[in-house]
């Protein structure tokens, strides 16, 4: 007979296993992946956009240093 494939889920440093969890329960921990992707993939973009507004602020500095290079360029 096939072993049982368990999923070892940590809580609280507590272990459990989902498959004995009820449906409601294991709806919850999908809920909790979830919204732990999304969370990380907020935390990513929001990284990016910093970068992002920094190197424009910079190029904003640069070009605010020099006008008369720039409106002469124009």
């Amino acid at each position: 007979m096939a072993e049982k494939k368990t999923t070892p889920i940590s809580i609280d440093d507590k272990e459990y296993i989902l498959e004995d969890m009820t449906k409601e329960q294991q709806l919850y921990v999908r809920h909790v992946a979830d919204l732990d992707r999304k969370i990380g993939s907020a935390q990513f973009n929001i990284e990016q956009m910093q970068i992002g507004r920094n190197g424009f602020m910079e190029l904003l500095k640069q070009s605010l240093e020099s006008p008369a290079e720039d409106i002469a360029a124009e």
